[in-house]
């Protein structure tokens, strides 16, 4: 497909709706073999750098237009680009053998094409990204689940509990029960704000012992949902907060 100077935006939404099926293709092909990258950071990564290329092709012809100027505007563009990279890099980070980041650092090279689109007056293209974005992030993960072809899926959970009372005990056993593997953990004790929290805490329910919260970070793996460990979790007594941190992508 070979657009010409009068390209519409519908036409432009095609190329990028292009880029986002191939791009979701070949990284369906790469977790399907369980890779740290997967179909959400190759969409991201594909759809962002079409979207630039369709800024730098389509986004200053009203310029390079006028009296025959002849500037290069473009290279405004390419120093955004360059520069995307390094935050996006910073954004990256390796957890035990774990790449963990990429699909955050894929939205935000996303959001600097959106961005660069919408100032170079190419709106609709950026409304097409932005929609596809929230497609990729929503209903992607979805997609992953049912055609992980067995492939176990890996977690990061945030979970909260009170010190001294058995609670880690309770919480590996939990995930074990659920069929998840514990690949590792660590943990973090509350602060002194935190503590008086959980005393105030322990003596409205008429207890003598003082604890403290402890934050614990667990990587798992397994075929299950992610929701199910959540809310067996949450269930614990002395659990008092379980959140998700991330998906290993």
């Amino acid at each position: 497909m070979i657009f010409s100077a009068e390209t519409q935006w519908w036409q432009m939404c095609v190329a990028l709706a292009v880029a986002l099926l191939l791009s979701t293709a070949i990284g369906f092909e790469r977790q399907s073999k369980n890779k740290s990258a997967g179909m959400r950071t190759h969409a991201m990564v594909g759809l962002g750098a079409a979207l630039f290329m369709v800024v730098s092709k389509y986004g200053f012809s009203d310029v390079l237009m006028v009296d025959l100027v002849r500037l290069d505007p473009s290279r405004l563009a390419a120093q955004v680009i360059s520069g995307i990279g390094f935050i996006g890099a910073g954004l990256v980070f390796v957890r035990r053998n774990q790449v963990r980041g990429l699909t955050t650092a894929a939205s935000i090279w996303v959001t600097a094409a959106v961005g660069t689109s919408a100032g170079a007056g190419l709106v609709w293209p950026a409304v097409f990204v932005t929609a596809a974005h929230f497609v990729i992030v929503y209903a992607y993960p979805v997609m992953s689940r049912k055609l992980r072809f067995g492939l176990p899926g890996r977690w990061v959970l945030r979970v909260t509990y009170l010190d001294g009372v058995g609670a880690l005990r309770d919480v590996l056993s939990t995930c074990t029960e659920e069929s998840f593997q514990v690949q590792g953990f660590t943990t973090t004790r509350g602060s002194g704000e935190t503590k008086r929290v959980v005393e105030r805490l322990i003596q409205r329910d008429e207890a003598t012992v003082t604890a403290e919260f402890i934050e614990i970070e667990l990587e798992i793996e397994g075929s299950a949902a992610s929701s199910t460990i959540v809310s067996r979790l949450s269930q614990l007594g002395s659990v008092t907060e379980v959140s998700l941190v991330d998906e290993a992508e």
